[in-house]
């Protein structure tokens, strides 16, 4: 499958045109995880408030979300939306997906920084909804 086509780039690529540069009109084109793509794509958008609250309560001591580049509020954002959205996804499918689209906009220093974030986040998240 080419990157372009993995569904987790198509989804940072939706939001980040939404949270940064006002892309309102979404528009998905034809594609076999389309329904996947559309549900995290709006339902990251819906709840952004409670997925922003979600990093305060689980990750103050750690990160700003606001002080981290815009790719990287994007994908946490959309992971977290999965975490708590998706528990028929495991976590490590979420990381491992999420991870292989950064390498698409990020530098393979930051995708391990990145790997770390998640991977914390997915233990207090799923643990405290298990």
């Amino acid at each position: 499958m080419f990157l372009y086509q993995n569904p987790r780039v198509i989804i940072i690529q939706k939001l980040y045109g939404n949270f940064f540069n006002n892309d309102k009109d979404l528009i998905f084109k034809k594609h076999r995880f389309k329904k996947f793509i559309k549900d995290v794509v709006f339902g990251t958008i819906e709840r952004d408030e409670l997925i922003t609250e979600e990093v305060k309560n689980h990750l103050n001591e750690d990160l700003k979300l606001d002080k981290l580049d815009k790719v990287f509020q994007v994908i946490i954002k959309s992971a977290i939306f999965e975490f708590l959205y998706k528990p028929k996804i495991s976590t490590k499918i979420i990381i491992k997906e999420y991870l292989n689209a950064s390498n698409f906009f990020l530098e393979i220093s930051q995708t391990k920084y990145l790997n770390a974030i998640l991977d914390k986040i997915a233990k207090k998240i799923r643990n405290n909804n298990e």
